[in-house]
């Protein structure tokens, strides 16, 4: 049975990736202190968040390797997460970070094995596979970028995959 595999999982990293840094340098820098609602996330919030929340995976299953993760690890992981995106305060870093963190990523799952990713890793709520912690680090940036496209359109921005679309329709009649 053929399954995806390391390499597809890190190309699928950064073509989701790829999305969020358009996203981030079609959005003006005046634009990165909006707030849909009061009591959300800024643009500028929303993308250091993106930035800096691959630090957890990058310690679990990369530098740590760890087969077992208790709830003192991830609240450890998400302080040193807090912190870094807290440091994220203008669009320049925040794209820096962006780039870097996220390469970070592709690259270590480009070294991991098939077997390193059917690896069970015991967690408080039950054990999951290596690829499905990964694959949910990919699906949490999708869901913010989600938001970030409604953003766009409530700022004045076609978001950059409908244009896309929109000049490949426009293209073909």
């Amino acid at each position: 049975m053929t399954y995806y595999g390391p390499q597809d999982l890190a190309d699928s990293w950064r073509t989701v990736r790829k999305n969020t840094l358009q996203v981030a340098e079609d959005i003006p820098e005046e634009k990165y202190t909006f707030r849909a609602a009061p009591d959300t996330m800024s643009v500028a919030e929303i993308l250091a968040h993106l930035a800096a929340t691959p630090h957890w995976a990058i310690q679990c299953h990369f530098v740590e390797k760890k087969t077992s993760v208790a709830m003192e690890d991830f609240g450890k992981w998400m302080g040193e997460i807090g912190a870094t995106s807290k440091t994220l305060t203008t669009k320049a870093a925040i794209i820096e970070a962006l780039k870097a963190n996220g390469e970070a990523v592709a690259t270590g799952l480009e070294t991991m094995t098939e077997p390193q990713l059917g690896e069970q890793v015991s967690l408080p709520m039950g054990a999951k596979s290596r690829f499905e912690m990964l694959l949910g680090l990919k699906e949490h940036e999708m869901h913010h970028r989600a938001q970030l496209f409604l953003i766009e359109r409530m700022v004045g921005i076609v978001p950059h995959l409908t244009r896309a679309r929109e000049a490949a329709q426009a293209a073909r009649s």
